[in-house]
């Protein structure tokens, strides 16, 4: 998988930044969110407790 494919808040940020991207980060409220970068814009795709949960939703939106 191309590292700029995907980006992970504080573990994975590639430079220069994608234009288009899946991601996971942590949500301000609590929680982690998993979703995609595209135009210029973050669009969550799903809310999760832990980050075990984030990591296997992201892995399953990068078809790995």
């Amino acid at each position: 998988m191309p590292a700029e494919h995907y980006w992970i808040e504080g573990v994975h940020e590639p430079v220069p930044t994608p234009t288009d991207f899946v991601y996971l980060r942590a949500r301000p409220t609590g929680g982690w969110e998993t979703g995609v970068f595209e135009r210029g814009a973050y669009e969550p795709v799903a809310e999760h407790a832990t980050e075990a949960g984030a990591c296997a939703h992201l892995r399953t939106l990068l078809g790995i």
